[in-house]
């Protein structure tokens, strides 16, 4: 027995009810880069029911769609990719991450700025992008590396390559998650590396995030614990600190991912399979950029035939983590509701509804796997 989970990272489906707390009223990821593109081109997730989810222009209605479908609320406190597997595996997130709209503590930074041995630039929240832009020359000169932050729960050091080697700023963010514990523990640590010259900095894919350990069982423990596989396509490893997973495999983009998915699911094994696709959030969505966010999912509806081929005797859902609509004037993460789409052997596809929590999909694998009912969601299916 063997569950497919392919998480498309920030590919929200309509704001939550609560969006306006967090400043997210009027957010719709996937409708929103609709209309800004003039239509999705996306046959395949079309017909597995995405456009029976929510009206998306270009996603027709369909009257015998491949998968169940429908959308899920998250329940957890935050819209951040954390918080969002860590539901997604059966673990509700109750008090929010703390976050840092004014940079962080100073005495936060006088012990960073000594553990490293080098003072800082930065500590503000800013887009990714703009600051190494910004600050990128004064650190080749300087050799300090660039801290900033966001609407999140993150602490995030970028730092050149040639000028801080990518080892150095991972031990560098080691350092900063030793320093965050109790109520002030951010919820990830994220080392950013660049290369490039003045004026065309670009960030590689070396990318590392240093999570929390989960406060509570997972799914993903329960299945490790029963002497299955969880095998992790992408950053999973990073977001669950490690835990309930047996060997994970980091990507370089969404292709490379799909490439990776493909391998593992062409060998024989128990368990679940976890991935994150993280381009739609990490290149396009942060960077509005509606177009970029569109091909990516267009991308990745090419591909989705020989997956689900290759999951044809699977349990298989296509879901997200949180929403980043790429049109609006933020470039944080949106409080929305993400599109379900399950196929189930044995199962005739049908409307899920909307669904109170993510955990429902943890729900769902751990009885699929034969393992039980599990945590606070309900199963898709009986």
């Amino acid at each position: 027995m063997r569950a497919v989970l392919i998480v498309l990272d920030g590919v929200g489906c309509g704001a939550l009810p609560d969006a306006a707390r967090y400043g997210d009223e009027g957010s719709n990821s996937l409708g929103n880069t609709a209309r800004a593109v003039g239509g999705l081109l996306v046959p395949n997730l079309a017909r597995m029911g995405l456009g029976n989810i929510t009206p998306i222009d270009g996603v027709p209605v369909t009257a015998n769609p491949t998968a169940s479908f429908g959308k899920m609320a998250e329940r957890s406190a935050g819209k951040d990719t954390t918080s969002g597997h860590w539901e997604l595996a059966g673990l509700i997130v109750e008090q929010p991450f703390p976050t840092y709209p004014h940079g962080f503590p100073c005495e936060v930074i006088e012990a960073f700025e000594e553990a490293i041995g080098r003072p800082i630039l930065g500590n503000t929240p800013a887009s990714g992008t703009e600051i190494i832009a910004r600050l990128g020359e004064e650190h080749l000169r300087t050799a300090r590396p660039i801290l900033y932050t966001s609407a999140d729960s993150v602490f995030q050091l970028a730092a050149h390559e040639d000028v801080v080697p990518v080892e150095t700023l991972y031990d560098w963010c080691c350092s900063a998650r030793a320093l965050f514990a109790g109520e002030r523990a951010v919820c990830r640590v994220i080392a950013r590396p660049f290369t490039g010259a003045p004026g065309a900095f670009v960030r590689t894919p070396r990318r590392r995030d240093f999570s929390l350990s989960p406060t509570g069982e997972t799914v993903l423990d329960r299945i490790t614990e029963a002497g299955m596989r969880v095998a992790g396509v992408g950053k999973i490893d990073d977001i669950f600190a490690g835990r309930g997973i047996t060997d994970c495999v980091h990507t370089s983009d969404n292709a490379d991912g799909v490439a990776k998915i493909a391998e593992r699911l062409g060998e024989p094994w128990d368990g679940l399979l976890l991935a994150n696709l993280i381009e739609t959030d990490s290149r396009w969505g942060h960077r509005n950029d509606p177009r970029g966010y569109a091909d990516a999912v267009e991308a990745f509806d090419a591909v989705l035939p020989a997956l689900m081929e290759a999951a044809a005797d699977d349990l298989l859902i296509v879901t997200a983590d949180h929403g980043v609509d790429p049109t609006t004037g933020s470039t944080d993460h949106s409080r929305e509701y993400v599109p379900l789409l399950a196929s189930c052997p044995g199962r005739t596809p049908r409307d899920l509804g909307t669904r109170e929590t993510f955990a429902d999909v943890g729900a769902t694998v751990s009885m699929w796997l034969g393992l039980g009912p599990f945590g606070p969601g309900t199963p898709l299916f009986d």
